[in-house]
């Protein structure tokens, strides 16, 4: 099939929280990447209740910039809430999404776009090396092996952020989750909906500006606790199958009848 080319409209957008200093190159970034790839474009950034200056520095950008659009939440929503609002806004063939806090690298889209071929439904990206402290990424590192096993993720990463969708592959999914673990939800249930994925390498680089909300003690808690609801409302009937004699065990995958019906799942050539 051949790549996605001039004619694929995309729409980019970043969660922002406190990130006053990383954004508005972000933004610029986005845009001249984007006129190398596509004659059609938006830039969305969602402001989710940031304390700092970040709404400013965004509607100066707005104001400068025709692409752009920016989206404020009142309060802070949470990270999934953001990136719901992103997916609502985006109105072109292609989605790409990032974090607004300057640690991955948005012209690296580049390497992503040409493997949009007409078989693949997501391209994400993994980190090449994670750049954190230690105990960052240990925790991380369990996060996203815990996830890939308990969900059966078709991803090795599915903590990098660093995503391109089709939009066509969004319309058959309903996100709910307001936290961070809307990265598992989101793979989980288009994997589930026989979405094909590729993987492409990214660079992830140290946080120049502001802290991660994500590694306090409180917010790790609560993003635990939703990680082990979404588990239990996406995979029901797991552990009953298990203790029935079920000999897939409790890591085996277990999709309701509708899904195996419409969802022949198949990871199309991602990397293991």
């Amino acid at each position: 099939m051949p790549p996605a080319n001039r004619r694929a409209s995309i729409s980019v957008f970043f969660p922002a929280y406190n990130d006053e200093v990383s954004i508005a190159p972000l933004v610029r970034d986005a845009i001249a990447v984007l006129e190398t790839l596509t004659d059609d474009y938006e830039v969305i950034v969602i402001n989710d209740g940031s304390a700092d200056a970040t709404p400013r520095v965004l509607d100066e950008l707005a104001r400068g910039l025709p692409h752009v659009e920016i989206i404020h939440h009142e309060t802070n929503k949470g990270y999934g809430a953001a990136l719901r609002t992103g997916f609502n806004a985006a109105s072109k063939d292609l989605v790409f999404y990032t974090d607004g806090d300057g640690q991955y690298d948005v012209r690296e889209l580049v390497n992503l776009f040409p493997l949009m071929t007409g078989a693949v439904d997501v391209v994400n990206g993994y980190k090449i090396k994670r750049a954190d402290k230690r105990h960052r990424i240990l925790i991380g590192s369990i996060y996203k092996r815990t996830a890939r096993f308990l969900f059966r993720l078709p991803i090795r990463d599915v903590d990098c952020d660093f995503r391109l969708l089709r939009q066509s592959a969004l319309r058959r999914i309903e996100l709910v989750s307001s936290s961070g673990v809307i990265g598992v939800e989101l793979v989980r249930k288009l994997h589930a909906a026989g979405c094909v994925f590729v993987e492409s390498p990214v660079h992830h680089y140290l946080r120049a500006h502001s802290q991660s909300q994500f590694f306090r003690p409180g917010r790790v808690a609560h993003t635990a606790l939703d990680f082990l609801v979404l588990w239990l409302k996406l995979f029901p009937l797991r552990w009953l199958s298990a203790a029935s004699g079920d000999d897939r065990g409790a890591g085996a995958e277990l999709l309701t009848p509708g899904e195996k019906a419409q969802c022949p799942v198949s990871t199309g050539g991602t990397k293991r």
